[in-house]
């Protein structure tokens, strides 16, 4: 699964199931053209709308679904909603994608995230003291 393109992924999970391009295509409705051209890597993935769409009829579980998600961001070479600063670390340290949808999925609260940052805080902390 190394390298695997966006493309690829949907490409691979339509065919497991069965279903035609032009079927698919008109099922999360978009054109069978576009959808070709994400499939063959001419285009980055859709909007977010049409991932939420391609998930719910590949009936992808929970890890399929945050794999296409980790693919669709790294066809469309960062991640857009974020402040320039962190899209490159984000990009870098996939893990930290990883425990940010953990976060989400588990609905972590502010304090729960306040503490995080605190022993993170201690920990650099730490280090510096120990640097001097």
């Amino acid at each position: 699964m190394d390298n695997l393109t966006f493309g690829q992924f949907i490409t691979q999970q339509r065919k497991e199931r069965d279903i035609s391009l032009r079927r698919f295509a008109v099922m999360i409705d978009i054109s069978p053209e576009y959808l070709c051209n994400i499939e063959k890597h001419r285009r980055a993935a859709p909007a977010s709308e049409v991932l939420e769409r391609i998930a719910r009829v590949l009936l992808l579980d929970k890890y399929e679904a945050g794999l296409m998600y980790d693919l669709a961001a790294d066809s469309k070479n960062t991640l857009t909603v974020l402040p320039d600063d962190l899209t490159g670390f984000l990009n870098e340290n996939r893990v930290v994608v990883a425990a940010l949808r953990m976060a989400k999925d588990v609905d972590a609260t502010d304090a729960e995230w306040q503490e995080f940052m605190q022993k993170l805080r201690a920990k650099k902390d730490n280090n510096v003291r120990g640097d001097s």
